[in-house]
C-alpha cells in the first residue's frame, strides 16, 4: 500500500509525490492502494489528483484504504476530491475549502468564474480595490491559459484551502503537460535546465506565446505576494522555485513531476488595503 504521510506545501512533500510518481509511473493493470497518515494539506489534492489520473490512464485501479486521522477523509469529502472516486460529498460547514476541480483546457470561462467565487471573492483575503481584484483574476486566469496553450495537457487540476489557524489560503493549479523546460527550449531553441526555465517564466513579460501578449500574470502575482508576505511555489519537471518572505529558493528534485504545479499562498492576517498604482485615494500603493 502507498503511504501518503504528512503532505504539506513544502519541498520535501513535493519530493515525496514525485517519488511516488517515479515508483508507479510504469505500472499497469494493477490495483493501487493508498493510505493517508498524519496530515494532508487539502490544496495538494490538485497535485495528487493529477498523479492518480496518470496512473489510471495506464489502466490501474486506485483504492483509498486508510485515513488516519479520519479528519483527512472528511476534508477530502468536503472539497469534492473523493467525489471523483465515487464517494458522497460532505457539507463544508466552516467554508474553508476551495473545491477540487478537474477541468478541460476548454473550460476557461468556467475557471474564471470559479476563481472569482472560490478565491478572490473570499472575505478572508486582504482588502483590494475592484480594479486590483480584476487584475488578480486575470493573472490567475493567465496561468490557466498557459496550461491550456503551452502544456499540451489533457486536464487542468485546481484546488485550495483556507487554514484559519495558520492565517493562510493556499491555491494550487496543476497540469500534466510538457512543462516549462520543454516548452521554452522548444520555442527558443535553448537548453535551459528545469530550474532555469522556471526562473525565465516568472520574469515580467517573458512568454512563449507567439501571437498574443502575455507573461504578466506570474510577475503581478509575485509582486502582490511580496507585499502580502505570502509565497509562490512552482514545480515543473525536476525544478523547484519558491518566492516568499525568506527570498528565493531554487533547487532540483530527484526525479521529475509529469507537468507543472503552481501554488499561491496568501496571508489572511494582513490588515493592509491594496490598489493599483494609478488609482486615487488609496492607503497602500500597489
Amino acid at each position: 500500500m502507498i503511504q501518503i504521510v504528512n503532505i504539506d506545501n513544502s519541498f520535501d512533500s513535493y519530493q515525496r509525490l514525485i517519488s511516488l510518481y517515479e515508483e508507479y509511473k510504469d505500472k499497469a493493470f494493477s490495483d493501487i492502494h493508498i493510505g493517508f497518515y498524519q496530515w494532508f494539506a487539502a490544496n495538494m489534492s490538485a497535485a495528487l489528483g493529477a498523479l492518480l489520473d496518470v496512473f489510471t490512464t495506464n489502466l490501474n485501479d486506485v483504492h483509498f484504504d486508510c485515513f488516519n486521522p479520519q479528519s483527512i477523509e472528511q476534508i477530502l469529502l468536503k472539497n469534492d476530491f473523493l467525489t471523483y472516486y465515487g464517494k458522497a460529498r460532505a457539507v463544508d460547514v466552516n467554508q474553508t475549502t476551495i473545491r477540487f476541480q478537474k477541468l478541460k483546457p476548454t473550460d476557461g470561462k468556467y475557471f474564471k468564474t470559479y476563481v472569482i467565487e472560490e478565491l478572490i471573492g473570499r472575505a478572508e483575503l486582504p482588502q483590494m480595490s475592484v480594479a486590483l481584484k480584476e487584475k488578480m483574476i486575470e493573472a490567475i486566469y493567465e496561468m490557466f491559459v498557459n496550461a491550456q496553450i503551452h502544456s499540451e495537457t489533457e486536464f487542468i487540476y485546481t484546488c485550495g484551502q483556507f487554514f484559519p489557524n495558520k492565517n493562510k489560503i493556499e491555491f494550487t493549479i496543476v497540469d500534466t503537460g510538457i512543462g516549462f523546460r520543454n516548452k521554452i527550449n522548444n520555442r527558443f531553441k535553448r537548453s535551459l535546465s528545469a530550474t532555469q526555465a522556471i526562473q525565465w517564466a516568472v520574469e515580467d513579460k517573458n512568454t512563449t506565446k507567439e501571437t498574443v501578449s502575455g507573461g504578466i500574470g506570474l510577475a503581478l502575482l509575485k509582486e502582490f505576494i511580496s507585499m502580502n508576505k505570502g509565497r509562490m511555489q512552482i514545480v515543473s519537471d525536476s525544478g523547484f522555485y519558491e518566492f516568499g518572505t525568506e527570498g528565493v529558493s531554487i533547487k532540483p528534485f530527484s526525479g521529475q513531476f509529469p507537468g507543472t504545479i503552481v501554488n499561491l499562498e496568501f496571508c489572511t492576517d494582513d490588515n493592509n488595503s491594496y490598489a493599483l498604482k494609478n488609482e486615487i485615494n488609496i492607503n497602500d500603493i500597489f
